[in-house]
This record gives structure tokens, C-alpha cells and sequence, in this order.
């Protein structure tokens, strides 16, 4: 048996489909069941009860299993002997997330094993929580950072140090920028330009104390800079988190935080059984140092 039908086995037994199995090893489908269809070949064993749209283990294919997981564990734990004394390491490191200030975080952890003479590249996607978490799915990228995340049971994760303040980004010469912090009636008769994915836990409708059509939804914005703009031209109040677009004494906007305070916290998210490049493997054993309790 080879190392990579293993874990073409534990994926298959992990997505319980084929198509899904071949979609996160990055193989074909006919490549993938001839693969499986060989090792049951090879074992004179049936390893899976085949139906329309879910593939179940057999009671050997539950033995194999248990036992493909131990020795994939005991590679990966030799490969990461060996790499902790290559002083070569280099390679590519995939990570998305939405706007934030906490990427500075990710940014000190590159910095460092820059310091230390690793030649890693990093390649940053901007996008929401529905973008990045599909593409992380996929195996397009290494890790998510994400913003209050509602389903980090489908990931392993670390949550940062660090959290975001929610306010509202507007003109200084607008009513409300007489006000230091924003109440929630304060939003109930104003356009507002609010983030599309900002409330998938209803957490700013609960604060807000609005259902969304009861407020005036101007306009929505996927990443902050466009909406700054929109709110420059006095389409409305953005909601959105600090530190995302630079303010200054002479600049036309200002912002103010919410009233109860609202905060997010920030997760760095990697997919589960993921097979990690030495790069990526680096990183975020760098991670797990720097900020794991």
C-alpha cells in the first residue's frame, strides 16, 4: 500500500463521496475510484458500501481506517522531525480574510520567520467569510482569518489576540458626529451602508433592536474602502469595524463606536486533515507558538 492511495482512502472515508474527495485532493474522478477500486484489489476486501449519494466504510474498511490514521499520523510527525532541521525551507503560504487591523498579527508572524531565514512568499485574498471559506474548502488557501466565526467546528483554528470595534464610519459635518458614541435609535431613521456579511449571527439586528427591513439599507459593501467612499459622498452611515480606513484631523470623515460596545473577535482557521506544504507547515507551527494558550 502506498502512502498516497492512504490518504486518498481517508479522504474518500472522510467526504463520504467520491466527487468531494476528488475535488480536496485536487484529482480526477475516474483517477480517484480506480485508485480505491485497485487498493480493495490489492487487500481482497470491499472497503465501501456504495449508494447514490453517500459512500459508508464496511467493517474492514473501518479497520483500515483506524489504521491508515495512525500511520499518516506517524509521516507527518516524521516529515516534521526532519523539517525542524532544514535550514532551506521555502515555498508558498495562502491565506484569506476580510478587512481587518488584526492581520497585522499574521504580518509580525511572516516578519519573523522571514528574521529567521526562511524564503516563504505569502499570498493574501480579500474577501468575506463565504469566499474565503469556500476557497479554504477547495484547497486554494492554506488558512482563513475570519471575524466572529460562526462555524469553526468544521476547522482546527486559533483564536488571536486581538479584537475589532464596531462603530459607524460618517462625515464630520453629519448630525451624528456631535455624538461620541452611537446609540441604536440613534441608526433607526438614517441610510445606512452595512457589510454583506456583517450579520449572519443577527448579532447587529439584535443590537440594533431592528429587524433589517425596518432599517433604511442604503446601500451593502463587501470590503470597506468602496463604502468610505459612498459615505464620503453622503449616501449614508457605514457600520463597519475601526481602523480600516485611515482618518485624519483634516479629512471629511470620523468615526464612532457603538453604544452598548460591540466587539468581534478574530480566528485564524485551517482545514481539518489538512496535508500542508513545508512552508505552510512552518507557519504555522510559528502561529501555534505566538499565540496558542
Amino acid at each position: 500500500m502506498e502512502i498516497r492511495v492512504l490518504k486518498y482512502f481517508l479522504a474518500v472515508a472522510r467526504e463520504e463521496n467520491i466527487s468531494a474527495a476528488a475535488e480536496s485532493l485536487h484529482v480526477t474522478q475516474p483517477t480517484l475510484s480506480r485508485q480505491l477500486m485497485d487498493l480493495e484489489d490489492e487487500l481482497g476486501k470491499t472497503l465501501f458500501t456504495r449508494g447514490n449519494r453517500r459512500i459508508v466504510l464496511t467493517e474492514e474498511g473501518m479497520i483500515l481506517r483506524k489504521r491508515a490514521e495512525e500511520i499518516i499520523s506517524l509521516v507527518d510527525k516524521t516529515e516534521s522531525e526532519i523539517m525542524k532541521s532544514d535550514d532551506n525551507i521555502s515555498g508558498d503560504v495562502y491565506i484569506g480574510g476580510g478587512e481587518t487591523e488584526g492581520i497585522r498579527l499574521i504580518a509580525q508572524t511572516a516578519k519573523q520567520l522571514n528574521d529567521e531565514g526562511y524564503n516563504i512568499r505569502y499570498h493574501i485574498f480579500s474577501g468575506n467569510a463565504v469566499d474565503v471559506s469556500e476557497k479554504i474548502d477547495k484547497g486554494l488557501l492554506d488558512f482563513g482569518i475570519f471575524l466572529e466565526a460562526s462555524n469553526l467546528q468544521k476547522y482546527n483554528s486559533i483564536q488571536l489576540p486581538y479584537t475589532d470595534t464596531w462603530g459607524v464610519l460618517m462625515r464630520k459635518d453629519s448630525p451624528l458626529a456631535q455624538k461620541k458614541e452611537i446609540c441604536p435609535d440613534d441608526l433607526w431613521d438614517v441610510p445606512l451602508i452595512t457589510s454583506q456579511q456583517a450579520d449572519t449571527n443577527n448579532e447587529l439586528s439584535n443590537w440594533i433592536k431592528r429587524d433589517k427591513s425596518q432599517l433604511n439599507i442604503a446601500a451593502t459593501y463587501n470590503l470597506l474602502y468602496n463604502a468610505s467612499l459612498m459615505v464620503e459622498e453622503g449616501i449614508g452611515y457605514a457600520l463597519c469595524i475601526d481602523r480600516l480606513v485611515r482618518i485624519t484631523d483634516d479629512g471629511p470623515l470620523c468615526f464612532r463606536p457603538l453604544k452598548p460596545k460591540r466587539t468581534a473577535r478574530l480566528d485564524i482557521v485551517w482545514k481539518r486533515y489538512q496535508v500542508f506544504s513545508k512552508a505552510a507547515e512552518m507557519f504555522l507551527k510559528k502561529l501555534q507558538e505566538n499565540f496558542s494558550k
